[in-house]
């Protein structure tokens, strides 16, 4: 066994830590109430606006039936209402569940029938995927604090969880993957699993009052609702919030408005150097830019050094996962370096590299990466099965990813021991695009896999047809945009005549894999010879 650490440790992240993730900005309140915590649509929101806010909704969600105990759905684009309901459910004791408006019906009402929702609550105003899972939910719009919101029925079948005083067991918020067998998995996040998290990018960023920081990356998913929401207002800076990612913006508000602190994934920065490729701009404007970093997917090392040469900053790449809250290990700004490293392991975090035997590899071999830690997920919800096999009984929790360490401590992921693909820094996991496809009554089966792109990964899908069926690729893509959100759709399907399979039936996603990366370079070439 292996421990990093850095010029503070475990201690350090505990240390003056409050109870519940609300009470993060509560000092600033006292201590600069006037200064911004959100800028949102050209509106500032001071910390003593927004802890206003945050109170008075709080009293609204408790006389909407909301109690200790209770799991609380909000879907919402990033917006000061999402962050607003999240603390307003932590200060009750509820657990927060947060959730993009642009999944479909059916994964919207999966998480909330597994979830067991008191309420359903939607921001109307700022999105039409929102305003219509409203109308069809029968929500009626009311106003929760200063906000207003579409407002589900109440869920009297709800039952409340035991509310425990003790923040590494009470948990504050539900993120939601669908898990690879498509179903949804509910992870429990704790107060302190994500109090830990968010002071630890802080300090690790140096995160301060004079900071504006770009708030692109949802808050439905692990690293806007952490590093972004939570650790922003715990260092008493100013959230720059966002809600649909727009290049031409994200390049104004860091030539304009005050920008210091970019997280984003390989597609964010790519999009930025198209934007100005299409533009025919000579370079962009670096304007208080003092940090970019990335993570969410793999980084070509192409785009690493054209960014980095663009605006004359380091591009610092991390790895994390949703159950780690999310950070594992991070590159530092005094430890930089050429390669694909994610970095040393973040202070705190134990690690083992082990073989199929659980057995730890010689130091540089590859292995499966294990690790531990105070940031580590409670479990996932309603699954112990999940849970047990995910967290052995010393607290070691299986990342799924085989890796490497140096022998300087750098981490270096040489890929996944499962089938999950990062698109644009979302998970999308083959099982449940496959169960999609499956449910059309003319498919036989179908197999998903990942194909790369530059600083990306897309979905590509192989279709096996019952025998006579006349249905295409295109109808296919119709039937598959209703039910999936927009980065799980394929951006390819082919129908073959079968699926390629080994002697016991299981289908050999390697084959398919590598077909898929054929057809993208023909595809590549192609276009580039008429163009």
């Amino acid at each position: 066994m292996q421990v990093r650490t850095d010029t503070f440790g475990k201690d350090d992240l505990l240390r003056g830590q409050p109870s519940r993730v609300h009470e993060v900005y509560a000092r600033f309140v006292k201590e600069m109430p006037d200064h911004p915590a959100f800028v949102e649509g050209g509106r500032a929101w001071s910390y003593r606006e927004f802890s206003d806010a945050v109170d008075a909704a709080a009293g609204d969600l408790t006389r909407l039936g909301v109690r200790p105990g209770d799991r609380v759905m909000i879907a919402s684009e990033n917006s000061v209402m999402l962050g607003a309901l999240l603390f307003a459910a932590s200060k009750l004791d509820a657990w927060g569940i947060a959730t993009n408006p642009r999944l479909s019906a059916r994964e919207l009402d999966l998480i909330a029938e597994h979830s067991g929702a008191r309420r359903v609550l939607l921001n109307v105003g700022l999105s039409q995927e929102a305003a219509a899972h409203a109308e069809r939910l029968g929500a009626q719009t009311g106003s929760i604090g200063s906000f207003t919101v579409g407002i589900g029925p109440l869920n009297e079948q709800a039952q409340p969880e035991p509310v425990i005083a003790d923040r590494a067991k009470q948990v504050a918020g539900l993120m939601y993957t669908s898990g690879t067998t498509g179903a949804p998995k509910g992870v429990m996040l704790t107060h302190q699993n994500l109090l830990v998290a968010a002071r630890t990018s802080g300090l690790l960023r140096r995160t301060n009052p004079d900071d504006r920081i770009y708030g692109v990356l949802p808050m439905s998913h692990i690293v806007g609702y952490s590093v972004l929401l939570i650790s922003t207002l715990m260092h008493g800076a100013t959230l720059h919030v966002v809600p649909k990612a727009d290049p031409a913006a994200l390049a104004k508000a860091i030539a304009d408005e005050g920008i210091t602190t970019l997280f984003g994934v390989p597609a964010t920065y790519q999009r930025l150097l198209e934007y100005k490729a299409v533009q025919g701009r000579e370079r962009l404007d670096r304007g208080r830019l003092r940090m970019m970093s990335v993570a969410g997917a793999p980084l070509d090392l192409v785009l690493k050094g054209r960014i980095e040469a663009e605006f004359g900053i380091p591009l610092l790449n991390n790895y994390g996962i949703t159950e780690c809250s999310p950070g594992l290990s991070g590159v530092r700004e005094d430890e930089l370096t050429d390669d694909d490293t994610v970095g040393r392991f973040l202070p705190g975090i134990e690690y083992r590299v082990v073989d199929p035997r659980g057995v730890e590899v010689q130091p540089g071999a590859v292995g499966e990466l294990h690790v531990r830690g105070l940031n580590v997920m409670l479990g996932y919800y309603r699954a112990p099965d999940l849970t047990a096999a995910a967290i052995d009984r010393d607290g070691w929790f299986n990342t799924g990813d085989l890796a490497r360490v140096n022998d300087r401590g750098e981490l270096y992921i040489a890929g996944r021991t499962k089938e999950l693909i990062i698109r644009s820094g979302f998970n999308v996991y083959p099982a449940e695009v496959e169960a999609v496809l499956n449910s059309h009554g003319l498919v036989v089966q179908s197999a998903v896999v990942g194909r790369p792109v530059e600083g990306n990964e897309e979905v590509v899908a192989f279709v096996q047809l019952l025998p006579g069926a006349t249905l295409t690729a295109a109808d296919l893509q119709a039937y598959a945009t209703r039910q999936l959100t927009s980065y799980k759709r394929p951006s390819e399907i082919v129908i073959l005549d079968a699926l390629p399979a080994a002697s016991t039936g299981k289908i050999l996603k390697h084959k398919l894999k590598e077909t898929a990366i054929a057809r993208g370079a023909s595809a590549t070439a192609r276009r580039t010879a008429t163009g």
